[in-house]
């Protein structure tokens, strides 16, 4: 199980180089393009809302194989794809290839969570969910560094090939450890469309709201983390690469930190405790930014509370959704966490655009959180009957 888990873990990491590395270069590519870096923002949005438009229709486009078949077809894709950024001649080429690689991303996550579930002991599975996030947030931590690192002193190009090669050696362990593990699926086979009959079910209609809100207070603050900190918290631009370090520590800490609260406690109140400090940090940023010290505390800090939140909510859609589609509904996930990303990406950056400053991101941060909240204590309170508070 430990191997099998890695090689998800190894696919995050890849994935997560993928979406995260472009928000530390951001500068960089916007320079070489000569485009301003709100602009250079949508290359985030792009790759977002490919996740949002593949995940569901490569699920259901792959529904026959077997899970371990998906989980190499997809990683497959997503190698290939990201190829072509490596050789991207402009940037509305590099926006088109950053869209189709991010096709495979929700489906694989889709698929990985339900495995890696599957693959837990009985109590575990929250831990075993954040043990394939955690590739994410070992991205973070040190691919996304090393990729900014890259980008910033030689070319962000480079960076696209570090990838490409992750990518291979995910398909090399996938391979060589991925097991075979049923998973439930809708008995006509036959008829791709069989699938979306989850969609009749009210709870996936919030559960893809709040997945689509709530974390986009992450991409606000970190899409624009490298002028925030270079402009405004006074860092200088060649020591970016150890920012993200400390960005990506702190998700790593928080992921690791949000599985095991959500085995010992209820998910949802891990989710509603998590929104709230949220806020706490978001507010702390925005108010103490020029502050040095204070902002390299608070960068770590709000990357452990923005993670402590993804294993939380990955599993209370996993365990509140009855359904024989469990890829499809594990797909909803990844896809929208990603529209949570290129609406974070992108309504972040418009008071930006308007010369509000770079700080005025988390007053956008702070709203969509709220809102989150919002939508949360509403599904809460219509469905306290019908979901399985883990």
């Amino acid at each position: 199980m430990n191997k099998s888990l890695l090689a998800l873990a190894l696919g995050g990491l890849a994935i997560g180089v993928t979406e995260f590395t472009i928000m530390g270069m951001l500068p960089d590519v916007a320079k070489y393009f000569d485009v301003s870096i709100p602009k250079a923002g949508y290359l985030i949005t792009s790759y977002a809302l490919g996740v949002v438009i593949g995940a569901p229709l490569l699920i259901v486009g792959m529904r026959k194989y077997s899970s371990t078949k998906m989980l190499l077809g997809l990683m497959l894709l997503f190698t290939i794809f990201n190829a072509l950024s490596v050789i991207a001649p402009s940037f509305e080429f590099l926006m088109l290839s950053r869209f189709i690689s991010g096709l495979p991303h929700g489906a694989f996550f889709g698929v990985g969570s339900v495995v890696a579930s599957k693959l837990a002991r009985k109590g575990k599975e929250a831990q075993a969910v954040a043990t394939m996030y955690s590739g994410l947030t070992v991205a973070n931590l040190l691919g996304v560094p090393l990729g900014t690192y890259i980008g910033h002193h030689f070319s962000w190009r480079y960076t696209f090939l570090l990838i490409v090669i992750i990518g291979i050696l995910t398909l090399v362990s996938l391979k060589l450890w991925m097991p075979e593990v049923k998973i439930k699926k809708q008995e006509n086979q036959n008829n791709p469309w069989s699938d979306f009959v989850i969609f009749k079910d009210s709870k996936v209609w919030f559960m893809i709201l709040i997945f689509s809100v709530a974390p986009g207070a992450l991409f606000a603050w970190i899409s624009y983390i490298a002028p925030l900190m270079t402009q405004v918290s006074g860092v200088q631009e060649q020591n970016m690469p150890y920012i993200m370090v400390l960005a990506g520590l702190g998700m790593f800490v928080g992921n690791l930190i949000g599985g095991k609260l959500t085995d010992r406690f209820s998910a949802s109140k891990i989710v509603m405790i998590v929104l709230f400090l949220q806020i706490l940090t978001m507010g702390t940023i925005y108010f103490t930014a020029q502050i040095t010290w204070l902002s390299l505390v608070m960068t770590f800090i709000t990357g452990v509370v923005s993670f402590a939140l993804i294993p939380s909510l990955t599993l209370l859609l996993l365990k509140s959704v009855k359904s024989n589609s469990e890829l499809l509904v594990a797909s909803l996930g990844p896809a929208c966490f990603n529209i949570a990303n290129a609406l974070g990406a992108y309504l972040g950056g418009v008071p930006i655009e308007k010369g509000y400053g770079y700080t005025s991101a988390e007053i956008v941060a702070i709203g969509m959180v709220i809102l989150g909240i919002i939508i949360f204590s509403i599904y809460m309170k219509t469905n306290k009957n019908k979901v399985q508070l883990i």
